[in-house]
């Protein structure tokens, strides 16, 4: 305890930071800053080294220090948002401005207070979304509109206008039947499906646009901010009303100062947290915008939060931060900022389900309030009782940093329409090779190749499957990326062929930082090309992180990202292989001694643009050039596999993330389910925690758990920091390494339907892993429950996430529907909450009734020796003896599925007693050496006979078992292949 004050002193000052994953022993101490470095920041680089170099290597003792990240008081932006509030806007909708084309609105708004006209853009969009956006009519200079996070530009369709009066224009809106009012004074905007109101834009008049204006104090002539754009750049042409008002505006320029003299008193051109100082060139930037969702009190998504899925109210505290951070060993249950942020929201209630889709990568915070926050049930049920009460509604608000209002509402109206429009957005999740979804074995570090080894081979010697093994930054020759360490990785390639030999892969860590050695090639050729971030006074950005003093490369640059990218060819990146694959971490970015442990937000992009404006997009661009790079080293052949730490919108197209530097605590596997299913709802569907916890050394009991909870979560990896004592699943007893291995082969035998379930989220959009009331959206009892949750739509699981748990309290969702245990098979029937006994070696999970799970039970040592073993079908009749599910199979590692249609997508049904196999999709032409060995029929009674008909062949007669205390019917090798159509029929 001695050393708290001691740190606390030093994270008061520059470098106020405490490193998510203090890695390895302390750096060696700062260098000078580099010449050309900002004149104020010399002297405080200079002053403060040595502290950084101490936090830094005493960070490791301790967990999160809050005082070290920014609270909404703290950040000047969110302040002055916040101070703005409910009750008459200031703006005014120009309705005389008003320019219709088929598929586009626009008009202008007015502040009626400073007299700042904005531009208002209205565009229905097809597959029933709306999309709304709001700028500057005639910004000072240009202001940020985020690049390559739509796929592409959204198909419009039409507008018309059907109702006006002097203060209101009514829009129709498509084939949707929606229609949307459109009020004149004061600016609000309300959708609506008939005549029910679906949602409201502006309704509490939080509209909050901070306009590009001239320092007060500054020699430079005034000039109205409304004169003209950016030098050089041509501005549109007027809508009507145009001249008017900016005439209005410059005239009225003396009447503003007082509202913008009251904005810049609080932080506006200069702000200083701790000891960092902003100097926002720009001034203030902030936009901001509210909106009411009558009819919800459930809201979801805004990743990445360790809290619960349902979305809290915020009245009285902090709201939602959306920042990407690197937080040391984070807390939970609160709205701090995190690694990754996805700016979408998702409303639902038992009649539909809406997104609200906000584009800006600035820094972010969103406030969400209630009308019904605080009610206790009785309450809810004596106003419905006495016939009062208001209808239930959600309020949200939306402030950002910099930027402009972009923002798309997704009208549902069920939750698979949601994730099909939001996905028709941003991309659905990378379809991964088959080996990325199996299980991963890592450690901060394995210490060399002889270790790597001995690892490799205790896995086969306990008998346990893995595909990889995963190598992190003490493999590298100095913290240099794609390098090796020389003595402890001297033969690289030929252990990666040992590896490849038995058919398992490689993960190499390969962080954005940039070692700062000009006898190091990387930087070198980085500098020499300018790729490097700048200052705001245009020399190389320096920070301290992992390697020392540190570059960070200009991700936004596209030619930046295509040298990235090339740097993964197998020329290039030395001894590496096609079974090399990549994880990028502290790409938020993380900078030791920068402000909050990132970047300083007045660092310069390509183009000019500030790292404010774009923060969240920097690991979003970095996992896309890497991706890159693994594609185009086999000329576009092979899928690839990139782990990233930091996300944002559109994250799901390059590949997997994860919930960060966790603890080997059970509130952190617990709060692991809720955190990959709010990543789920926003499009990432490839999510997992660290199992057994990074941070501390976990128990059996504890590490046994989280095996059992991972086996069951999309992206299913161990790790652990340095200085955690070693968990191989075959170092805590006998009985202990049986757990596990079950565990991780339950894993592997339900690969087949894991594969087909990415494979829908690919085409379709919908999540992998999903909460209970996706599936079963009008029934309110799972719209809070984040304990359990469905892998697509046939298995429900509830892992046990409590010390000493003897029993786990399971909702089994659906009226009228059965549910099978998938070990004891035993035939529940819902809607029901059902008490489970449980002892150590318990996973409860339960199969639909009414769906068929495709397995491989022949478990081999990783997933790729698995290719040729026959399949077996669980067929869990439901109530009318009915049952479907599908299978996807393919190479398991190509595009050929894309490029050469060379797929099998099969079809299983059953009914009337017949099971029946038949393509699910023509196109796709495959030949698979695997066969079916065995069906498992759930629920079934015990037939006289079974027979196999295939086209043009003879009718043969099956061996079949029936148990009668389960009402189990298991039909012995049909032995047909996984291509082939055919039927069986009980009789």
């Amino acid at each position: 305890m001695a050393l708290r004050p001691v740190l606390q002193a030093l994270l008061a000052g520059s470098c106020s930071l405490l490193h998510t994953s203090v890695k390895g022993p302390c750096p060696s101490p700062p260098p000078p800053a580099a010449s050309g470095a900002a004149p104020a920041r010399v002297t405080a680089r200079l002053g403060m080294a040595a502290l950084t170099w101490m936090a830094l290597c005493l960070a490791a003792a301790f967990a999160v220090d809050r005082s070290n990240f920014k609270t909404c008081e703290q950040s000047s932006f969110c302040k002055r948002q916040r101070s703005v509030k409910p009750g008459s806007s200031p703006y005014r909708a120009l309705l005389e401005s008003l320019q219709l084309s088929q598929d586009s609105m626009k008009l202008q708004l007015v502040n009626e207070v400073n007299k700042v006209p904005l531009l208002l853009e209205l565009y229905g969009l097809q597959g029933n979304m709306t999309r709304i956006k709001i700028n500057e009519l005639s910004p000072l200079r240009p202001r940020y509109e985020v690049p390559d996070v739509l796929v592409r530009d959204p198909p419009t369709t039409w507008l018309a206008v059907t109702g006006r009066d002097e203060n209101s224009v009514e829009l129709s809106l498509g084939d949707s039947g929606h229609k949307l009012i459109l009020t004149g004074k004061p600016f609000r905007m309300d959708l609506l499906q008939g005549r029910e109101l679906v949602l409201s834009v502006n309704p509490r008049g939080l509209l909050h646009f901070e306009h590009l204006r001239h320092r007060k104090d500054s020699e430079e002539p005034k000039e109205s901010a409304l004169e003209g754009g950016a030098a050089g750049e041509e501005t549109e042409p007027a809508v009507p009303g145009e001249q008017e008002s900016s005439e209005k505006s410059t005239k009225s320029e003396e009447v503003s100062d007082e509202p913008d003299r009251a904005e810049e008193e609080l932080g506006s051109w200069e702000e200083t947290f701790k000891t960092h100082t902003d100097s926002k060139p720009n001034g203030p930037t902030s936009v901001g915008l509210d909106f009411s969702l009558p009819g919800f009190e459930h809201v979801y998504g805004i990743p990445e939060h360790a809290d619960n899925l349902r979305l809290r109210t915020t009245e009285g505290g902090d709201p939602y931060r959306l920042y990407n951070l690197d937080v040391f060993q984070y807390e939970l249950y609160n709205p701090m900022a995190l690694y990754g942020s996805v700016p979408l929201l998702l409303a639902h209630n038992t009649q539909r389900t809406l997104g609200i889709f906000w584009l800006n990568a600035a820094e972010t915070w969103v406030d969400i309030s209630s009308n019904t926050a605080g009610k206790t049930l009785f309450g809810k049920m004596l106003d419905y009782m006495q016939g009062g009460g208001e209808t239930p509604q959600t309020d949200v608000r939306w402030m950002s940093e910099s930027g402009i209002i972009d923002v798309f509402l997704l009208l549902g109206p069920a939750p698979t329409d949601v994730f099909r429009q939001y996905t028709a957005l941003t991309g659905t999740q990378a379809l991964p090779p088959l080996f990325a979804v199996a299980y991963h074995q890592s450690r901060w570090n394995y210490n060399d190749e002889e270790d790597v080894a001995a690892v490799d081979d205790g896995f086969d010697t306990n008998d346990i499957p893995y595909d990889v093994i995963w190598l992190d930054i003490e493999h590298t020759d100095g913290k240099r990326y794609f390098t090796w360490d020389p003595n402890k990785f001297p033969q690289p390639r030929n252990m990666l062929g040992r590896l490849a030999a038995k058919r398992r892969k490689m993960v190499s860590i390969v962080d954005p930082h940039i070692k700062v050695d000009s006898g190091y090639r990387v930087h070198n050729e980085i500098r020499s090309r300018g790729f490097y971030v700048k200052t705001k006074d245009g020399s190389d950005y320096e920070g301290w992180c992992w390697p020392g003093s540190s570059g960070y490369p200009d991700f936004t640059n596209p030619e930046m990202r295509a040298w990235w990218a090339s740097m993964f060819s197998y020329d290039q990146y030395e001894a590496s292989m096609e079974n090399l694959y990549i994880w990028n971490d502290m790409n938020e970015p993380s900078v030791f001694n920068g402000p909050e442990v990132t970047m300083y937000k007045d660092a310069l992009h390509q183009g000019g643009w500030e790292h404010r404006d774009l923060h969240n997009l920097y690991g979003f661009y970095v996992q896309m050039a890497t991706a890159q790079g693994l594609e185009q080293r086999s000329g576009g052949l092979e899928r690839p596999f990139v782990l990233s730490r930091a996300f944002f919108a559109g994250s799901q197209r390059y590949g997997a993330v994860w919930t960060g530097d966790n603890a080997a605590e059970w509130d952190h596997m617990k709060i692991s389910i809720p955190m990959c299913l709010s990543l789920a709802l926003t499009g990432i569907s490839f999510c997992g925690a660290d199992v057994g916890g990074f941070f501390k050394s976990p128990d059996a009991e504890l590490l046994v758990r989280w095996y059992q909870v991972g086996a069951y979560q999309p992206f299913y990896r161990t790790h652990a920091h340095l200085d955690t004592v070693r968990r191989e699943p075959w170092l805590f007893g006998e009985e202990n390494k049986a757990l596990i291995r079950a565990a991780i082969r339950q894993r592997y035998a339900l690969l087949p339907y894991w594969y087909t379930t990415f494979y829908h989220s690919y085409r379709s959009g919908q999540p992998v892993m999903r909460p209970l009331w996706v599936e079963y959206p009008d029934d309110v009892t799972t719209f809070s429950i984040d304990d359990q949750f469905l892998i697509g739509n046939a298995l429900l699981v509830h892992p046990v996430t409590e010390q000493g748990a003897h029993g786990v309290q399971v909702y089994l969702p659906g009226k009228g529907q059965v549910w099978y245990d998938v070990h004891s098979h035993q035939k529940h029937h819902a809607p029901q909450t059902l008490y489970v006994p449980v002892i150590l070696s318990s996973i409860p999970v339960y199969q639909r009734g009414g769906s068929i799970v495709p397995r491989k039970e022949r478990v081999r040592r990783s997933s790729d020796c698995m290719y040729r073993d026959p399949y077996t079908l669980y067929v869990a009749l439901s109530p009318q003896g009915t049952a479907e599910g599908e299978l996807f199979i393919d190479d398991g590692h190509t595009y050929n599925f894309e490029s050469k249609a060379q797929y099998l997508h099969r079809h299983f049904s059953f009914a009337s007693n017949t099971l029946t196999a038949r393509s699910a999709d023509s196109k796709g032409i495959f030949e698979s050496p695997a066969w079916i060995e065995r069906v498992v029929i759930l629920g079934a009674g015990k037939p006289a006979a079974v027979f196999l008909r295939q086209p043009g062949m003879a009718e043969t007669r099956l061996d079949f078992q029936h148990e009668p205390e389960t009402s189990v019917l298991t039909l012995r090798k049909p032995g047909v292949n996984i291509g082939a159509d055919w039927s069986i029929s009980l009789r």
